[in-house]
């Protein structure tokens, strides 16, 4: 009863926690070609490409250790990656409709953030849903 619990929690935040990996490799991604692009092209990694990296990079420690509170059965840390994931959406849907201020990369890399922080929002409610239920 109590192996087959664990799995259960193990399989329920598996989707998770690759979305969350996938945010990692991002932020580090968008670190290393900013730091490229400036050698070879500084007029596309401006100084607002750079703020925005710094704080994708900074939610991608937070998060990361959130979720392994989270999975050790945390339920506010839970709550916090729920947060965390949310205001990530918001943001970088926001950043990525202002015009003129991002590089079309980086704007692209923003919606795709959007969408894998919303992805990860609604599984984060299934865990939620799934936890209330017991």
């Amino acid at each position: 009863m109590v192996n087959s619990r664990a799995r259960e929690r193990v399989d329920a935040y598996r989707p998770l926690t690759a979305g969350v990996a996938l945010y990692v490799i991002a932020a580090v991604a968008t670190v290393g070609v900013l730091a490229v692009l400036v050698g070879v092209a500084p007029a596309t990694a401006p100084q607002e490409a750079w703020v925005h990296a710094v704080i994708v990079a900074v939610f991608a420690v937070v998060l990361p250790l959130r979720l392994r509170a989270a999975r050790a059965g945390s339920s506010s840390a839970l709550r916090a990656v729920g947060v965390i994931c949310a205001v990530l959406v918001i943001v970088n849907a926001v950043e990525a409709a202002i015009p003129g201020g991002f590089p079309a990369w980086m704007r692209m890399e923003m919606v795709a953030l959007a969408l894998l922080m919303a992805t990860c929002c609604q599984f984060v409610l299934r865990i939620e849903r799934g936890s209330s239920t017991r």
